[in-house]
């Protein structure tokens, strides 16, 4: 289980490389994102996505798992019904610190689609994660590391010696941060921030 070094500002293609090919294969990793890291799998890897969530003592469909995109364009492959001014909200606040709630598209795993039928999307203003997600062609399903945050969970050595045996690859990105995501529900025409994370909410 390597600890592998990825530069934040220029990540290393071949390091890059290791890390969707392990993702392909089905592969668990822990990576840093804008905010804290997380854990993270490709989102059509059934086995994965059930590693994610025996590690997190969860259901797939009812936890806060969400999926870290590439861009707008990859974003709306997998949510539907988005209004021009909503498009713009999006545009507006991303990449960056947030997960939008949005009702959840056909290309969904069904796995992973809640019950109200909603998936949370995320565009980290991360080099590292978007060069994954670029690189890997479809999203990283996403989770925060199990237990509660601790100043531990930002030092990705400190990270890989408590969870380098329950994934496939810890990448060290730098010292990550402790708050995670603010989470804004749009299934409605009231936007509601239903988590207050790190991004600051104007609306």
């Amino acid at each position: 289980m390597p600890l592998l070094q990825i530069h934040p500002d220029n990540p290393n293609p071949r390091n890059i490389k290791t890390v969707v090919e392990c993702l392909m294969d089905g592969g668990i990793i822990i990576y840093p994102t804008d905010t804290i890291y997380g854990l993270g799998c490709d989102i059509f890897k059934p086995k994965a996505i059930e590693r994610i969530c025996r590690l997190k003592q969860v259901e797939p469909n009812k936890s806060m798992l969400s999926f870290v995109c590439n861009d707008l364009s990859h974003l709306s492959n997998y949510t539907k019904g988005i209004s021009t001014p909503l498009y713009r909200l999006l545009k507006n606040y991303l990449p960056g610190p947030y997960t939008f709630i949005l009702p959840a598209s056909k290309e969904v795993p069904k796995l992973l689609e809640s019950k109200k039928h909603t998936i949370g999307l995320r565009i980290p203003d991360n080099k590292i994660a978007q060069t994954i997600v670029s690189e890997l062609g479809r999203p990283v399903l996403s989770a925060s590391l199990p237990g509660d945050m601790v100043e531990e969970y930002t030092d990705p050595e400190l990270i890989y010696e408590n969870f380098g045996n329950l994934v496939d690859i810890v990448i060290d990105g730098g010292i990550g941060g402790m708050t995670p995501s603010t989470i804004v529900d749009c299934t409605t025409d009231e936007y509601i921030v239903t988590r207050q994370g790190l991004g600051e909410w104007r609306e």
